[in-house]
């Protein structure tokens, strides 16, 4: 006799709803592997557009803490950028930041003496209105490091060097316009900026070389280029741009400099001067998809 086996199935009505279950467990599970990689996607924008924000704002204050504080001026943007002030006066109308920078890199020289000590002798028999014995100097360390930096383009032992001195301190009836700013034939308006050479065989005796000093103070800056950071671009999405190796009392415009990008996706860059401190706001933008950005801003005081 034949053993009958029974052969179990399932119904129709049990296949719907294994189906509808899966559906609904899909479901679920696509929305929450959605939420994950969305929140990935959130707070990998959020940690790129910190650290990128971060390090722009650090380089932006690194340079401006060896600024020549009285020489920091505001400027408009193209083609109104002849219209400058000084940073103190300046409000959210003007975009550029523009400022003279010592010479921080010799300034703390080799391992036993500075490029450019800082200090004249003023009981030195060879301090006089045509040049100043910088006492504790080695300058030709000074100018191996600002021929290295602008890439051979300033030569401090040159006849018509371009590097320059600023004596530290507010002059009477200060002009900011005496920085050279906007003096684009280099010839009238850097009264504040005195141009120097190395004397031929010394160490330490800067000579004039275009107009002598009326007066000699005893305490200096050795300058070679000016800074300038440009936002440029389409307003609420600009490159931010930085500007060097450029000289105004030579009649040089920011543009005559040497140019990298510091940051993209700018849509806000405001500076605010308060005594001798600078305040940076600086804000970018990563664009997400086709209606949506991630913003991120953060804010830097320089002294």
């Amino acid at each position: 006799m034949k053993n009958i086996k029974n052969h179990l199935a399932f119904t129709m009505i049990e296949m719907i709803f294994v189906i509808i279950v899966l559906g609904i467990v899909a479901v679920i599970g696509s929305g929450i592997v959605a939420k994950i990689y969305e929140s990935y996607i959130y707070s990998r924008s959020i940690n790129t557009l910190q650290t990128k924000t971060e390090l722009a704002l650090y380089q932006i204050a690194k340079f401006l803490s060896y600024r020549v504080k009285n020489s920091t001026i505001a400027r408009k943007l193209p083609p109104n950028d002849t219209n400058i002030t000084s940073l103190v006066d300046a409000n959210e109308s003007y975009k550029i930041l523009e400022w003279i920078g010592y010479d921080n890199e010799s300034f703390e020289g080799n391992s036993t003496t500075p490029g450019w000590s800082g200090f004249i002798d003023l009981t030195s028999p060879n301090t006089s209105k045509t040049q100043i014995d910088t006492a504790g100097s080695q300058l030709s360390y000074a100018e191996d490091v600002i021929y290295t930096l602008s890439y051979g383009d300033v030569n401090l032992s040159d006849v018509n060097s371009s590097v320059a001195i600023i004596f530290t301190g507010l002059p009477n009836q200060f002009d900011i316009t005496k920085y050279g700013w906007n003096d684009y034939s280099g010839t009238v308006d850097h009264d504040y900026v005195l141009r120097v050479r190395k004397m031929p065989g010394n160490e330490d005796i800067l000579q004039f070389v275009e107009n002598n000093a009326s007066t000699v103070y005893e305490h200096f800056q050795l300058v070679w280029s000016a800074y300038a950071v440009v936002p440029e671009g389409v307003s609420g999405d600009q490159n931010l741009s930085f500007y060097y190796n450029y000289r105004p009392w030579m009649g040089d415009k920011y543009s005559n400099g040497n140019k990298s990008t510091l940051i993209e996706h700018v849509s806000t860059f405001i500076f605010k001067q308060t005594g001798n401190t600078i305040r940076l706001k600086l804000c970018i933008f990563n664009p997400i998809g086709l209606d949506f950005n991630m913003t991120f801003c953060k804010e830097k005081v320089v002294f």
